[in-house]
């Protein structure tokens, strides 16, 4: 199948704006026969609020009409698409991502780890568990931008059965080498996809990196930018190599299995609350 990664602008507070922005890309994406196409973080809405309350007038409700309309274009060539935007649930508030395909919404993420910057300060921290949702063959799991930063989320996807790791990210110029070092990173440790769509422009002070990639099992970079202009990267993937942990590097000599060698007897300290002191 092919995947698409769009690395895009977003125009700030500009829901209108930014549809229009999200179908040029899915028309675009689908004439290229894509089947998934990943788009950044925040791009219905852009991320560099001040306040909850002005981040709560450019949310949405995930039953909104626009879902339904976004989905009319994903039937239109077969695809399916992610994209982030803020998600309003009664006074509750989510960065959010969606998995949108022909029939609708397959299935929503929202941000758990949540750092000191843009609307982050201000939305409240997920509470859906990190599982992979269905996308015509594949199994993508959906997380945005900080929780890439730790290796634990994007195991449990894995270990859930995720061919694909889908990340909508806003990462500015100062996180440039976790856009270079992470998903290479965590395609490798978990044998499967990642496709790292990052936004482009500059927000309430913040200029994004770009630097978008796509990264195959073992950490195989199958395609990336090295700047920071509007793109849609593209790769032809087979997922049945993802589902398949077991790495002969030389033949009956140095074989892996990225699954298999686990010992997570040894592992409790990483769902402790608080770090040891030995940790510290």
């Amino acid at each position: 199948m092919l995947i698409a990664c769009v690395q895009s602008d977003v125009t700030f507070a500009d829901i209108a704006e930014n549809r229009k922005r999200i179908a040029e890309h899915l028309h675009a994406a689908g004439k290229m026969q894509a089947k998934l196409v990943v788009m950044p973080e925040c791009m219905l809405c852009g991320y560099a609020y001040e306040s909850r309350e002005q981040a709560m007038q450019h949310a949405v409700s995930i039953n909104d009409d626009l879902f339904s309309e976004i989905a009319e274009l994903a039937a239109t060539y077969e695809l399916h698409l992610t994209f982030g935007f803020l998600e309003k649930e009664g006074d509750r508030l989510f960065n959010a991502a969606a998995l949108v395909g022909p029939n609708g919404v397959v299935g929503r993420y929202r941000k758990v780890h949540l750092p000191a910057l843009g609307v982050d300060r201000f939305v409240d921290r997920g509470d859906i568990p990190y599982q992979p949702l269905t996308a015509g063959e594949a199994r993508v799991g959906l997380a945005i931008c900080y929780d890439s930063s730790f290796p634990e989320p994007m195991r449990v996807l894995a270990l859930a059965g995720a061919d694909i790791i889908a990340l909508g990210t806003n990462w500015p110029v100062s996180a440039y080498r976790t856009a270079e070092i992470v998903p290479p990173a965590r395609s490798m440790e978990n044998h499967l996809f990642f496709v790292a769509a990052n936004r482009i422009g500059s927000e309430g002070g913040f200029q994004f990196c770009g630097l978008s990639s796509i990264c195959g099992p073992d950490g195989v970079i199958l395609a990336k930018s090295d700047d920071d202009q509007s793109t849609i990267l593209y790769a032809n993937i087979d997922v049945a190599e993802a589902r398949n942990k077991r790495i002969e590097r030389t033949p009956g000599a140095h074989v892996i299995d990225r699954f298999e060698d686990r010992c997570p007897d040894f592992y409790g300290a990483i769902a402790a609350t608080k770090p040891t002191a030995t940790n510290r």
